[in-house]
């Protein structure tokens, strides 16, 4: 015979393991934390100034930009190219006091400026050559916190509505230069009256 001897199986059941916890792969309850995180520094809701405050929405629909120009790698050569600048809403604001109106896009998620200029008269709209989704016009931008010329394209879901901005884009012109010709003539008059 040998000194060894090899433990039998016992037929019953352990009496700390029940069957609820046999099939349950988590932890077990005094497994569990209790920790409680509390942040390190606290943070107040800031009320963040878009300065669309004072300004009336008049127009506006989603659609993607671009601009005509060079890229960083092409910077100096004089190769221009169309970049994507982003999608988003394009909407036509018109300021409560002073009656301006001005084409405005930011990115959708990152809310950045990509399109900011009035809607000046001398403005024409031109219809994309390759698409009829989309419209193409030149104007002086302010969306880089700087006054720069540029050419811009912009591209919508479908004809319909890439007609309706143009529609709305040029009745809104002819609304800035009744403006303009008016804010002249009272201007003009009232110098007129002090001398």
């Amino acid at each position: 015979m040998s000194e060894f001897t090899v433990p039998q199986k016992s037929t019953e059941p352990d009496p700390e393991v029940t069957k609820e916890d046999e099939g349950d792969d988590g932890p077990a309850p005094e497994e569990e934390s209790t920790a409680i995180f509390t942040p390190v520094v606290k943070l107040e809701a800031v009320e963040i100034k878009t300065f669309e405050e004072d300004e009336d929405i008049l127009y506006k629909q989603r659609g993607k930009l671009y601009e005509y120009g060079e890229t960083l790698l092409d910077k100096g050569t004089g190769n221009k190219q169309w970049k994507e600048k982003g999608v988003g809403e394009a909407k036509l604001l018109k300021h409560r006091e002073s009656g301006r109106i001005r084409l405005l896009m930011r990115q959708e998620k990152t809310m950045k400026v990509i399109v900011n200029h009035f809607l000046d008269p001398r403005i024409t709209i031109n219809p994309h050559a390759g698409s009829d989704k989309a419209w193409v016009w030149g104007a002086f931008d302010f969306s880089d916190n700087e006054l720069v010329e540029k050419t811009f394209a912009i591209r919508f879901g479908n004809p319909e509505i890439a007609l309706e901005f143009k529609t709305a884009f040029n009745k809104y012109q002819i609304e800035m230069k009744k403006f303009i010709e008016g804010a002249d003539s009272t201007e003009g008059t009232k110098e007129a009256e002090e001398i």
